[in-house]
């Protein structure tokens, strides 16, 4: 922990009591978490020295870095989160038969009482699952609407032929924005769309809960239902990536007009109510290291996703899992929904974006569902958007701090298919990415020192696909 605390708001810097957590600083009072620790894993701050030369032999990529460098890893919530004492009792129960496993009638029971879709295909992870849907969905040519994208669902979604378009509303495009809904999908760009290349040449409504790149950012029950109504009335269907709604039921409950007093699972099966089928990373809500799924309601549309999982994952009652990951996966839907997980979950977020915005440091407003997104465009204001600001504001926070973190602006965005420019998105982001069950309130720390003396990254590799993945840079003199 720095030894200095900085109170932005006021512009004043003292010394902070030693062995006085950060919340204690700021006179927060945190709570209790709802669970024990059983089992520890240990960490080590390794020297700056280390740190410098790791991230040297990294390429400036987080992602790039030995997990045994790293002191506190915010990169991601993908399959990071901590398992329960129930959750590794199911290990022990899987059936590793081929075929017909009764671990898959489990998860697909647990699948229909939680979410409400009729079919289940479960996948290896996530990204399975989009591949499954954009294959057996899209037509060459054909028009994707989406609110903002997401780095594999859109490349999988161009692979299969279709053509991403942004329709979240624009307050989503600013980070200082207290929209409390900026997921929502932009009603009358929609329909423009439709209007301009015809329904029959829009492939779905492809629609994101807590939306990932928007910095976490919630969809409206009210929008959800307009949008069902619309997509009807042109007769256009609406896949839910469903990978973090937990948290997004959680601002519905409270931020929406008639939800405060219903749960967060009556919420989430409200929800994926008015949609025509959904895919998930379990890896998030589910609180397991891999696994994933796709569920639809339309029996033909099930037939040949059924048909075309063998081919690429695993036998339809598989899906590239083991039976004892789908039991942990079925146990994972129901102790996710629970509203006292949910409530510490996002709470953790909130207490270290509210630290962070009291230091004065430019995060995404308001605090987003699963991550707090440091504003790279404002913290380097110095720094050209070529120069990858938050790829170096990343590197950086690793080198002083040991904190791993992502980039999610012009390296996670790309280059345009048609031009090979890069994209240059509006929100030029760092992620902290805080795992389920894993850290303490202590754990939640941050660095702005040194800002003025970073002049940005050049690209030195550039990988084909999901180019933030493997990247590698070298600072700029």
């Amino acid at each position: 922990m720095s030894k200095e605390k900085r109170a932005g708001k006021a512009g004043r810097t003292t010394r902070a009591p030693k062995y006085v957590t950060m919340g204690q600083q700021e006179g927060r009072r945190s709570w209790a978490e709802p669970w024990k620790i059983k089992m520890v894993e240990p960490i080590r701050l390794c020297s700056r020295a280390e740190r410098e030369k790791a991230a040297r032999d990294a390429g400036y990529n987080t992602f790039l870095l030995p997990s045994e460098l790293v002191y506190i890893d915010l990169l991601t919530d993908s399959g990071t989160s901590a398992m329960s004492d129930r959750q590794w009792a199911g290990l022990m129960l899987g059936d590793e038969a081929y075929a017909g496993s009764r671990n898959f009638y489990h998860l697909e029971d647990a699948m229909r009482q939680y979410y409400g879709y009729k079919h289940l295909v479960p996948t290896h992870q996530g990204r399975g699952a989009e591949h499954l849907i954009s294959q057996a969905v899209i037509k060459k040519g054909q028009i994707v609407p989406g609110n903002m994208y997401f780095t594999t669902t859109r490349l999988h979604q161009e692979l299969a032929g279709g053509v991403f378009a942004d329709v979240i509303i624009d307050e989503a495009h600013d980070p200082a924005n207290l929209h409390p809904f900026k997921g929502n999908v932009d009603l009358v760009k929609l329909e423009a769309l439709i209007k301009k290349h015809g329904a029959e040449n829009i492939a779905y409504v492809s629609l994101a809960g807590t939306v990932n790149m928007a910095g976490g950012q919630p969809v409206s029950m009210a929008n959800v239902k307009a949008l069902r109504a619309l997509c009807d009335k042109y007769g256009v269907r609406v896949f839910l990536d469903a990978t973090r709604m937990v948290e997004n039921c959680l601002f519905i409950q409270e931020r929406e007009k008639g939800y405060a007093n219903k749960s967060i699972a009556v919420i989430l099966k409200e929800f994926c109510s008015y949609t025509d089928g959904a895919w998930m990373s379990s890896k998030k809500d589910h609180l397991v290291n891999i696994g994933g799924w796709l569920a639809v309601n339309d029996d033909k549309l099930f037939d040949e996703l059924r048909n075309m999982v063998v081919i690429y994952e695993g036998l339809h009652t598989y899906g590239g899992m083991a039976g004892r990951d789908m039991e942990a996966l079925a146990i994972g839907m129901a102790e996710c929904v629970d509203d006292d997980h949910v409530r510490t979950r996002v709470g953790q977020v909130r207490y270290l974006g509210n630290l962070l915005t009291d230091w004065g440091i430019p995060i995404v407003q308001p605090i987003g569902g699963h991550a707090v997104f440091l504003d790279a465009r404002a913290i380097y204001d110095h720094i050209p958007q070529d120069r990858f600001p938050a790829q170096t504001l990343a590197a950086m926070l690793y080198v002083d701090s040991g904190v791993r973190s992502m980039e999610r602006g012009n390296v996670s965005a790309g280059r345009d298919p048609k031009t090979g420019d890069h994209r240059y998105p509006k929100l030029e982001l760092v992620r902290l990415t805080i795992p389920r069950r894993v850290y303490t309130q202590a754990h939640m720390e941050a660095v702005y020192d040194s800002r003025r003396k970073a002049k940005g990254l050049k690209m030195v590799y550039e990988p084909a696909y999901l180019r933030f993945f493997q990247a590698r840079f070298k600072p700029i003199a």
